[in-house]
């Protein structure tokens, strides 16, 4: 949480990208059009290294709200519930849903972000849901995925006509399928790499108390080091090991947050038997020691 509420701000970073639809052309066009009422934009934006963001809406909007985050570190709270968000993870919040959201101090996160509304939206939303966890899934990088996004921001910037207007949604309508059908979207899948990449962070995630080594990884995915090591960094933008300290430091977080476990039986619950380096790690990671999160945590 940040220290100073005076510097927290919406927007205004250095290299944003930022467009709000006019009320007009959404009321005129966006809701009567048979292709666009289903699903429509309304914001949408790029905030990269966005130091000090900030929002809080008590009563929540009346659009959906999707965040994906491609470096740095971030929160959202919704409903009082508070989610720590990390590189490739993405984030839906439900319209007209109690929600507040920020920047890592130190390590402030890079995001993709739209508000969505239709006739479709809120099932479509739904079925985000339901298809993470706790508004949080886990997607694989995806360079497609972050050309979909440039190019419906690319043809909004020419303008509002109804042939630029309906061909932006549509392709909103696929980049919302690649998150809910994220294993189908992924061209990678053809030739096994996804698949190989997906049972190495399962393996992660149910190993997180214990320590892997990358030639354990690599040896499970009956490949050698290297391929293993490419194949890994090129769908989720970085090393196994670099990633499987993200779920560490992730799980952390939450064990900060909601129980009193010490620092040293915490670092034992994520696989590390020196307590200090688990905080030197953490503190690499998050930009603060465990002891400062935690107090954060409590006084948020």
């Amino acid at each position: 949480m940040l220290r100073d509420k005076a510097v927290r701000k919406r927007e205004g970073f250095k290299g944003q990208r930022l467009i709000v639809l006019p009320k007009k052309i959404i009321m005129d066009f966006l809701v009567k059009d048979p292709i666009t009422k289903h699903i429509y934009i309304t914001d949408i934006g790029y905030y990269p290294k966005a130091m000090f963001h900030y929002a809080e809406r008590p009563n929540g909007i009346s659009q959906h709200i999707i965040i994906y985050c491609s470096e740095g570190f971030g929160w959202v709270e919704i409903n009082k519930k508070r989610i720590i968000v990390s590189p490739s993870q993405f984030v839906t919040i439900p319209a007209n849903t109690s929600h507040r959201y920020g920047a890592d101090e130190k390590a402030p996160w890079s995001i993709y972000w739209a508000h969505f509304k239709g006739e479709n939206a809120k099932t479509i939303a739904e079925l985000i849901i339901k298809n993470s966890e706790n508004y949080k899934p886990q997607l694989a990088y995806s360079e497609d995925r972050i050309k979909l996004f440039d190019d419906i921001y690319y043809n909004l910037e020419q303008g509002y006509s109804d042939d630029t207007l309906r061909y932006v949604n549509m392709i909103f309508y696929h980049f919302l399928s690649s998150v809910i059908y994220e294993d189908k979207f992924n061209r990678e899948k053809k030739d096994g790499s996804t698949g190989i990449v997906d049972d190495a962070i399962k393996q992660m995630q149910n190993n997180i108390q214990k320590t892997i080594t990358l030639h354990e990884m690599a040896a499970s995915a009956k490949l050698s080091v290297t391929h293993f090591s490419t194949l890994f960094k090129k769908q989720t933008g970085h090393s196994p090991i670099e990633y499987f300290n993200h779920l560490k430091i992730q799980t952390a977080c939450q064990y900060l947050s909601f129980t009193k476990h010490t620092i040293k039986e915490l670092a034992l619950n994520v696989g590390v038997e020196d307590q200090y380096y688990f905080s030197r790690m953490f503190s690499r990671l998050m930009g603060i020691s465990p002891s400062e999160y935690r107090r954060r945590s409590k006084n948020s």
